[in-house]
């Protein structure tokens, strides 16, 4: 048995959730912030058979898109100004972050 712990944009966590429904994975949401854009995110964390985690990454992977999107930079207070960028960005961000875990016992009460 594995635990997938899947990090993706608040904009694909929907249609996420409804792609694992359909294919009958049960999972877990939690809100989340990611460190680097301060923007929100969803982490699910879904429990699954060995010989299912393929078919889980592959929903993941079909409904967590990356797109570029313009980012307005935050201004240091007290850090190095010569470096700071005074108008927006383009990043990409979005897809999906994916951790798979070995799970050691299963309970479920």
């Amino acid at each position: 048995m594995k635990v997938i712990m899947a990090v993706v944009q608040d904009k694909d966590s929907n249609r996420l959730s409804n792609a694992l429904m359909e294919h009958n994975f049960r999972s877990t949401k939690l809100a989340s912030t990611g460190g680097f854009l301060k923007s929100g995110n969803t982490t699910f964390i879904i429990g699954t058979e060995d010989i299912r985690v393929d078919k889980a990454l592959q929903v993941i992977k079909e409904n967590c898109q990356s797109r570029d999107q313009l980012v307005a930079p935050v201004s240091p207070m007290g850090g190095n100004a010569d470096s700071y960028v005074p108008y927006p960005v383009e990043v990409e961000v979005g897809g999906a972050t994916v951790f798979v875990l070995p799970v050691d016992q299963f309970h479920q009460f």
